[in-house]
């Protein structure tokens, strides 16, 4: 009983994206390790910018910074 967990930027990830990407996590597990699909649990988490850090600062202002 497979369960992944995968954490994103909440920067308008679409409906459609998200889909694809359970879609994919759930094929490489069947794949790579022969697991059954209908026991694959997939979860994605958003979280905002402003809880996301790389380095020493926020995604929302190294965002910022990168638009200016």
């Amino acid at each position: 009983m497979p369960y992944v967990n995968i954490k994103i930027t909440d920067e308008n990830v679409t409906k459609e994206q998200k889909q694809a990407l359970i879609k994919g996590t759930t094929q490489l597990l069947v794949d790579v390790l022969n697991k059954n699909p209908k026991t694959t649990f997939v979860v994605i988490d958003e979280v905002s910018t402003d809880n996301w850090g790389v380095g020493y600062d926020q995604v929302t202002l190294i965002r910022q910074l990168a638009d200016e």
